[in-house]
C-alpha cells in the first residue's frame, strides 16, 4: 500500500490534497518520495518560516527533546519562561497566553474580550466585529467569527455574538456600534480572504474607536507576524497596536504554537481556572520558538525580507498577464487577467513549484530565510507557468 492509499484508508478526507508524498527537505527545497525537487513557496501555509531543517532551530529542538519533552502547566519550566519574556520584550505587550494553534490564539482572544468586558461591564456586552472575507478559524467558535458565508454551513448551532463589517467601510462599521460590542477583531492583511491588505484610514478609524469607547482591538497575525511582512508584526505599517495580537504558524518553525498577546489594559483578565492549556507552552516548542525570534533578531534578517519581496513583486507585476501583486513582504497575492489559479497551481507543481491559491489569487508564502538562489528559481518556474498557453 502506498503512503497515499495508506494515508486515504485511514484519515477523515477533510482536506484537497495535492498527490505529492514530500519526504524531506532544507531550507526552501524540498524532495518527494520519487527525489523529485520542488522549491517551496508555500511553507506549509506559512510556518516553515526559517525554512526546511534549519539547523539552528533543529539543534534547539533536539537539545530540549533530549533533556525534558513536556511537564504539564501546574509547574514552570525555562523555555517558557524565556520565549514568555523574548516575545513580550519584542513586540511591547505585557503578558501572553501560549495556545496550540492560530484558531486556539483566537479562541483566546474572544474569551479575554468578552471577560474584560464582563467584567467592568456585564454580561450583556459581547459583541464582537470582524471584517467580511475574514477568516479566523475551523474551531465552533473562530468559524462563527470568521466573515464568510461559506463557513457558516453543516455546523449549526453557530457562537452567537459576532456581527460582520465590510472592509474598508468606515460608514458600515460605525453603522454596526452599540453598546453590546466588547471588540473589533481584524486580519491587517485577509491571508484566506485573498491577501488583501486593510486601508490605513479603516484601521486608524478602528483604533479611534476602541479608544474612545474602551473596546478592545483584536489584531489576528497568526499569518501576518513573525516577520512575514518584514517587521515582526504587520501592525507596525499601520503604526498601530492592537490591544491584543494572536499569532501562530512562523513562530514555531515547524511545530504546533499559538500565542494570546495582551496589553497592560487586559493583561491580568483570564484568572486561574477561567482559561487553560494541556499543551500550550510545551517545552520542546518553545525552544524552537525561541530560535525562530533570535534568526529574526540578527542583523538585516527583517531587511532581507522586505528586498526579497521587492524583487518578487517587481518580476511578477512585470508579467503582461499580472493584474495585481497584493499583500505585504513576503506575503503575496497574484491576481491574473484571465487564467485561473488553480490551474496555474497544478502547472507549478508539473515543474518543480509549490504556490499556493487565496480566493481567485495565487498566494505565494515562501520561507523568510529563502535565499536569492532559490528565489530566482522559483520565480522562474511561476513566470514560465504564468506565462504559458493552457
Amino acid at each position: 500500500m502506498s503512503v497515499i492509499e495508506q494515508t486515504n484508508a485511514y484519515t477523515m478526507p477533510t482536506y484537497g490534497r495535492n498527490q505529492i508524498v514530500i519526504d524531506k527537505g532544507n531550507s526552501a527545497t524540498c524532495y518527494d518520495e520519487n527525489c523529485k525537487k520542488y522549491i517551496d513557496f508555500s511553507s506549509g501555509i506559512g510556518v516553515t518560516s526559517m525554512g526546511y531543517c534549519n539547523n539552528l532551530w533543529a539543534d534547539a529542538v533536539c537539545e530540549q527533546v533530549k533533556k525534558l519533552q513536556h511537564t504539564s502547566n501546574l509547574f514552570y519550566h525555562e523555555p517558557q519562561a524565556k520565549l514568555a519574556e523574548k516575545l513580550c520584550s519584542m513586540s511591547g505587550y505585557e503578558k501572553l497566553f501560549f495556545a496550540n494553534s492560530g484558531a486556539e490564539a483566537n479562541e483566546c482572544a474572544i474569551k479575554l474580550a468578552r471577560k474584560y468586558s464582563f467584567d467592568k461591564y456585564g454580561k450583556n456586552r459581547n459583541t464582537i466585529i470582524t471584517l467580511v472575507n475574514s477568516f479566523h478559524g475551523r474551531t465552533l467558535a473562530t468559524l462563527s467569527a470568521t466573515g464568510q458565508d461559506v463557513f457558516h454551513n453543516y455546523f449549526f448551532p453557530f457562537v452567537e455574538g459576532f456581527k460582520y463589517v465590510k472592509a474598508n467601510d468606515i460608514a458600515d462599521l460605525h453603522a454596526n456600534l452599540n453598546n453590546t460590542v466588547c471588540a473589533i477583531m481584524i486580519e491587517y492583511i485577509q491571508g484566506e480572504g485573498g491577501v488583501m491588505a486593510l486601508d490605513a484610514e479603516f484601521v486608524a478609524e478602528i483604533r479611534k474607536i476602541c479608544d474612545e469607547q474602551d473596546i478592545l482591538m483584536i489584531a489576528d497575525e497568526v499569518q501576518t507576524g513573525i516577520g512575514r511582512t518584514g517587521k515582526l508584526f504587520a501592525g507596525e505599517y499601520y503604526h498601530c497596536k492592537a490591544d491584543i495580537t494572536t499569532t501562530a504558524k512562523g513562530l514555531g518553525g515547524g511545530l504546533p504554537i499559538g500565542v494570546c498577546l495582551a496589553n497592560q489594559k487586559c493583561a491580568d483578565v483570564l484568572n486561574a481556572g477561567s482559561h487553560g492549556s494541556t499543551f500550550g507552552g510545551n517545552p520542546v516548542i518553545c525552544a524552537g520558538a525561541v530560535k525562530v525570534l533570535e534568526i529574526l533578531e540578527q542583523d538585516g534578517v527583517l531587511e532581507s525580507i522586505q528586498e526579497k519581496s521587492k524583487y518578487l513583486r517587481e518580476k511578477l507585476s512585470a508579467l503582461d498577464e499580472v493584474q495585481e501583486v497584493s499583500g505585504i513582504g513576503l506575503m503575496v497575492g497574484i491576481q491574473l487577467k484571465s487564467k485561473k489559479a488553480p490551474d496555474i497551481l497544478k502547472a507549478c507543481l508539473e515543474n518543480g513549484l509549490l504556490v499556493l491559491t487565496a480566493k481567485d489569487r495565487i498566494r505565494l508564502l515562501p520561507p523568510l530565510t529563502i535565499s536569492m538562489q532559490e528565489l530566482e528559481e522559483g520565480l522562474a518556474i511561476l513566470c514560465k507557468c504564468i506565462k504559458q498557453i493552457f
